[in-house]
């Protein structure tokens, strides 16, 4: 009797820790809202790429097997998410080029679109901020 209503105490947790379907969507809808955000990231450096991929690829994890394991496999993202989790890094020419182009289009924007001091002043912390998180990553050799 024992060994029944422990089966059965073990099979309502697992069941409790399993996401229903309409979690399991909401995390879809979230990893891929997140998934184009990091994409749009890639070229707007303001967006930072890495936490909103990072992001998609957890949502995607509570959500969707099929589609973690699309984005882990994936040619573009793929590599790049599985540096980062393991703490891997990334290429210098990758960090180089980033924070050149970051600082190049936050330049551009405060300087010749924006005439508003305070948003300016928000943009260059941004871009102070990402320049500290792509510096303090460890470099992929």
């Amino acid at each position: 009797m024992k060994e029944n209503q422990c089966s059965c105490a073990h099979r309502s947790v697992r069941k409790r820790l399993e996401p229903s379907k309409f979690r399991k969507g909401l995390f879809v809808l979230a990893g891929t809202v997140s998934l184009g955000l990091g994409c749009i990231g890639i070229v707007l450096p303001v967006l930072p790429t890495t936490p909103f991929l990072l992001l998609s690829a957890a949502c995607y994890y509570k959500g969707s097997e099929r589609l973690h394991n699309w984005m882990l496999n994936n040619r573009w993202f793929g590599n790049y998410i599985r540096n980062y989790q393991e703490g891997k890094g990334i290429p210098l020419k990758t960090k180089i080029f980033t924070l050149t182009l970051l600082w190049i289009v936050i330049s551009y924007s405060t300087i010749f679109m924006l005439n508003i001091l305070v948003v300016q002043m928000i943009l260059v912390g941004i871009a102070i901020g990402v320049s500290i998180h792509i510096v303090t990553l460890p470099t992929l050799h």
